[in-house]
């Protein structure tokens, strides 16, 4: 309808700002199809073609729309340059025109803030777009009014010099349209080159960097489609942290990605040493490396040299040779580690691997757990009985024996002060062990579970 009415005045004024104008909606309806069009394909899932969605034809669309200005502006540009130098052309201003144009304004004015409130909502580029040149409509409509009020007055006044204020005018729409060409141009080609939203990448870097297990944050990149982010994280983390770890670190990435931004986040994990590393962390991380599992590590001096020590757990299925070639390899690398050189020189280092299976079978009990029970109390009784020789033993409780594949085994808990250091603790334990294989030989294994004396580890 507003095409029509400026296509109307137009002919009726023969202003030029009003062509203007008239070239402007119409550039408007268009870009108002192309941007309904646009969004509805943006709107599509992603598929097998388009793994990242479909959100840049907002952007194209926008890119379109910008050669469309720039063309309607250069043809504004060389009609008022014909009507300044070369040719005379006659303005009828009228009353009637200033009321309609007043008429567009508002309603220029309504759709712009109403446009501009859905796309920010929406965060979407093409009705943004939409918003942007409809709130340009607003003052170059504003330029055509004065531009024809102008020539109205310098009719009434005999001022001719004033007819020049039509093609003015449509310059100053020209410039407008320009403007807003720029803009919009540059926005779509920044999005379309996957530039990177300003200031975002610092923003999720300061963020991921204050998360706990993310030693530093050492690349993000964001780009967009349509309404959607794409964010690639990459972070380095302790490597000596467990897979699970590392898994928890990186979906908390995720998730402190998402309260800035809705994106999509893709987080990859560099292993680091820490700052300050533990030779133990670092013995750890080489034993990682390979794929192995160790346990019981230990170091100490003696005699000038240093003693490092641990149980590595290996296939039940290899043979000591093969066995023996994965702790050696192990062993060498541990030599060459860095830290250790700053502790001790290669040559003074001796390391020593126990090597036992790393537990992957499920044995069934030879018998049933009643035709041992006089066993368990027995046992049970005799532990019960050391709490003077152990301060911190405080009771046994949940005895268990069984015979499994021809084996006596025991599991028992261990009530004991919950004050003492883990290590103290430990060192019972293994006392306790021993003492039960002495007074009990045909016990092969002991399984001690250590629980602090507090009212909610006591049994019932």
């Amino acid at each position: 309808m507003l095409v029509s009415l400026k296509i109307f005045l137009t002919i009726s004024t023969g202003s030029l700002g009003v062509l203007s104008e008239a070239l402007h909606s119409s550039l408007d309806l268009i870009a108002a199809v192309v941007t309904f069009l646009s969004v509805r394909v943006s709107d599509r899932p992603a598929d097998e073609d388009h793994p990242y969605g479909h959100g840049k034809i907002e952007n194209f669309s926008a890119f379109v729309e910008t050669a469309l200005l720039l063309i309607t502006a250069g043809y504004i540009i060389w009609e008022a340059l014909q009507r300044l130098f070369f040719r005379n052309v006659h303005v009828r201003p009228s009353l009637l025109a200033l009321v309609i144009l007043a008429g567009a304004m508002a309603i220029d004015i309504t759709r712009a803030r109403t446009l501009g409130r859905v796309a920010r909502e929406f965060s979407s580029d093409a009705l943004e777009a939409d918003a942007l040149h409809f709130s340009t409509d607003v003052w170059s409509t504003l330029a055509v009014m004065i531009g024809i009020g102008a020539v109205w007055i310098g009719e009434r006044t005999g001022a001719t010099w004033l007819r020049y204020a039509d093609p003015l005018a449509a310059l100053a729409v020209a410039a407008v349209v320009i403007w807003v060409g720029v803009r919009l141009g540059k926005r779509a080609l920044d999005v379309l080159l996957d530039a990177a939203p300003k200031g975002l990448q610092q923003r999720v870097s300061h963020a991921v960097d204050e998360l706990e297990g993310v030693l530093s944050t050492e690349r993000v990149r964001v780009r967009r489609a349509g309404n959607r982010h794409f964010v690639d994280v990459t972070i380095s983390v302790p490597r000596a942290a467990s897979f699970e770890r590392v898994h928890d670190i990186s979906d908390a990435v995720e998730r402190r990605v998402a309260e800035i931004v809705p994106a999509d986040v893709m987080v990859h994990m560099e292993p680091r040493a820490q700052a300050g590393e533990h030779l133990f962390d670092a013995i750890r991380a080489a034993a990682q490396r390979r794929g192995l599992a160790i346990h019981e590590l230990s170091a100490y001096h003696s005699d000038a040299r240093l003693f490092v020590e641990m149980h590595l757990e290996v296939d039940e299925n290899l043979s000591l040779g093969e066995a023996h070639r994965q702790a050696t390899a192990l062993e060498e690398e541990i030599r060459q580690l860095p830290l250790l050189g700053k502790i001790s020189a290669p040559g003074d280092v001796v390391v020593n691997i126990h090597i036992e299976p790393l537990g992957a079978h499920i044995a069934t009990a030879d018998r049933p757990a009643e035709e041992v029970r006089a066993l368990s109390s027995q046992v049970e009784h005799f532990v019960n009985g050391l709490r003077n020789d152990f301060p911190g033993l405080a009771g046994c409780h949940e005895v268990r024996v069984r015979e499994v594949e021809h084996k006596m085994v025991l599991s028992c808990h261990c009530v004991m002060e919950g004050s003492l250091a883990i290590t103290a603790i430990h060192d019972v334990t293994a006392q306790l062990e021993d003492r039960v294989k002495k007074k009990f030989p045909q016990i092969a294994h002991v399984t001690i579970h250590p629980e602090p004396d507090e009212p909610e580890s006591r049994p019932e």
